[in-house]
């Protein structure tokens, strides 16, 4: 094996890796000094930074102003028109791309042999034609240019056409992850006035059918908005059908021209709302505008993965999350390289069908979650070890800071010690990275998402908005806008400044808490609101306590988050019932299930404790602080001084 280069271990007992020269001389970024220089300039003058960076991207109009930054509000290349699809596909073939491969795409169902019964290459010319025809299909069925359309689909290339017709002709999508209840997609086709969808009659998950469509349909029944359903037909499972609002892909393309001018859209046009959890019950529709995030998904792409021309890259997320939006199809496309989709789980049929993956297309940048390092970690090194990875030239994590046993696996068994790894810090309301390594550039420490990528400008503060000094734990704010920023809470201003921008005066608050250490690298220590990650994906505690409450039996919940091995954090759910009857194991497994049914399997609570009441202070709030000691310590250690009734704690300590 060769060496990443050198290590070191400083004072603090970190190992240091080093990022290897004959990486470093073809890297898009070569030097520390390359990196300082135009990290000071970005932070210096970010106008003018940001306006040579979009200068590699297509505008049909430019820019009057860069940014114009009346807090909390942003617009980016104010006065410009391009559109995304167009800089994914058209800029693409122009410059000399056409023929290459687009998306490069592996079905879950395998043959006895283990390889797979599915595999579709598209090149950058043909997904034009495919997304130009099904775009004039959607414009047939009346949608237009602000029109907001859901799509709720599986991991097939299909999604990644229906999102680039629908910013194609100004309409913007939103997203919504397979794995959420038919409730889920009603509640977010509610918010975003949603009257479109596109689903398909079901997808592949472990070798059985995840039904779409009957999710989609049970969805219809709690709103009257919805007008069309276009289903494609993945799976053959049978469905119900609604002559009136169903009609299938097939028909939508039928006939249609496979060419479709991109509308020019202005640069604050909103490209998508994609629903993500906060602390409060309701999801929040983060808005997501054209030109700022296009400009940003390309650049970050380009240096965090250092994406070359002839990369076979392959983000495994899923497309209904940000990081599929950003890393999966608009970040990728923009930079002309083959972006692998896989539709299935990373066990089906065995463990190392993601090391298969790899090894059968050359699979060049590889970036996935801590989650599934974890889970690779259990099942031990022999899997990756039966496939030839050494195409491999790096290594990305995403979700929730990787732990360092992880990363030293990852580093050993994946990149086989050769692959940088840049372990990533952003959010869905960040739109791209934030904090990360630059592979070429970089020495990473494992557990830490070392510096701020360019243009940022991230600090550790404490609640008064004061700086604080190194390796002390504080909040984590930034200090300046950014292209990629979210603009706004979609139809709901008020929630986006208190959530926001309300905690400390003038900066953007992330909600995670971190420290910096002497060397200026940002380690991540988790949320300090009501949010639980669990696999990377944010779940509101008050949304998963809603999901309780409404159970007949159930009079009050409390749900925490706890470490767990596998998932990063887990959910335990503090439940009391109404009247006397005497709960048992059976109502645990069916309060687990119905939260599976009202939100979704993610949402799914690992322990469900019964007890008579839950501690609360004098005021009425329900210490979660105490119930997090006793999922994580099995005690109460912390101050109990303002809890109202003693013998709840003496309680929980029976359970």
């Amino acid at each position: 094996m060769v060496p990443a280069g050198n290590i070191d271990t400083g004072d603090d007992g970190n190992q240091k890796f080093t990022p290897d020269a004959e990486f470093s001389a073809q890297a898009h970024l070569k030097s520390q000094e390359d990196y300082e220089t135009l990290y000071k300039r970005s932070i210096d003058d970010p106008e003018a930074f940001w306006s040579e960076v979009a200068a590699d991207c297509h505008f049909f109009k430019k820019w009057d102003r860069v940014l114009q930054w009346n807090s909390p509000f942003a617009k980016w290349f104010v006065g410009a028109e391009t559109n995304v699809s167009y800089n994914c596909l058209e800029h693409q073939i122009n410059q000399g791309r056409g023929d290459h491969t687009a998306i490069l795409w592996e079905g879950e169902p395998t043959n006895q042999d283990g390889s797979p019964k599915e595999v579709v290459q598209l090149s950058y010319k043909t997904l034009l034609a495919e997304v130009c025809k099904f775009a004039n299909g959607l414009k047939k069925l009346g949608i237009s240019r602000g029109d907001r359309v859901t799509l709720y689909m599986p991991m097939i290339p299909e999604l990644a056409i229906a999102m680039l017709a629908c910013a194609r002709i100004g309409a913007p999508h939103s997203v919504i992850f397979g794995g959420f209840s038919a409730q889920a997609i009603a509640d977010r086709l509610q918010d975003a006035d949603s009257h479109y969808v596109i689903t398909a009659d079901g997808g592949w998950r472990r070798n059985k059918v995840v039904p779409l469509k009957s999710n989609v349909d049970e969805a219809c029944g709690m709103t009257k908005l919805v007008k069309k359903v276009v289903v494609y037909k993945r799976c053959g499972n049978d469905i119900d059908w609604n002559d009136e609002r169903d009609v299938w892909w097939d028909e939508v393309v039928k006939g249609m021209p496979d060419t479709c001018d991109a509308e020019h859209l202005d640069a604050e046009h909103m490209l998508f709302l994609l629903y993500t959890s906060g602390s409060t019950g309701k999801p929040k529709g983060i808005l997501h505008t054209t030109a700022g995030y296009m400009v940003y998904t390309a650049y970050t792409a380009k240096l965090i993965f250092d994406l070359q021309p002839d990369d076979i890259y392959w983000c495994t997320a899923d497309i209904g999350w940000i990081t599929g939006h950003s890393y999966i199809v608009y970040g990728p496309l923009q930079n002309g390289v083959t972006t692998v989709m896989y539709e299935g789980a990373p066990n089906e049929p065995e463990w190392d069908r993601f090391w298969a993956i790899c090894e059968r297309y050359g699979v060049t940048k590889f970036y996935t979650a801590p989650t599934a390092i974890r889970a690779f970690m259990k099942q031990g090194p022999e899997w990756p070890a039966k496939h030839n990875l050494s195409k491999l030239k790096l290594l990305g994590s995403v979700g929730e800071p990787i732990n360092p046993a992880a990363w030293h696996w990852y580093h050993e068994h994946i990149g086989q010690q050769r692959c940088p790894i840049v372990d990533t810090w952003w959010q869905t309301e960040t739109g791209g990275v934030l904090i990360t390594p630059l592979p070429g550039v970089t020495p990473t420490k494992p557990g830490s998402a070392t510096r701020a990528f360019l243009g940022i400008d991230a600090a550790i503060v404490d609640k008064d908005g004061n700086a604080l000094e190194p390796n002390e734990n504080g909040l984590l704010v930034i200090r300046k806008p950014w292209p990629g920023m979210l603009r706004g809470i979609y139809g709901d201003e008020a929630r986006f400044r208190k959530q926001y921008w309300s905690e400390i005066e003038g900066v953007y608050f992330t909600g995670d808490g971190a420290r910096c250490d002497e060397d200026g690298y940002f380690w991540i220590t988790g949320r300090v609101d009501d949010v639980i990650k669990v696999s990377g994906h944010r779940l509101g505690t008050a949304e998963i306590e809603s999901s309780l409450v409404s159970h007949p039996k159930v009079a009050e919940a409390a749900v925490i988050g706890f470490p767990d091995e596998m998932t990063g954090e887990a959910i335990a759910a503090f439940v009391t019932i109404k009247g006397s009857d005497k709960p048992d194991s059976n109502l645990k497994d069916e309060l687990r299930k119905h939260v599976a049914t009202t939100l979704g399997a993610i949402a799914r609570p690992k322990d469900v404790r019964f007890t008579d009441a839950l501690p609360k202070t004098r005021s009425g709030k329900i210490m979660r602080r105490l119930l997090r000691e006793l999922a994580t310590k099995g005690r109460v250690e912390g101050d109990v001084t303002t809890l109202e009734d003693f013998t709840t704690i003496a309680q929980l300590h029976k359970e």
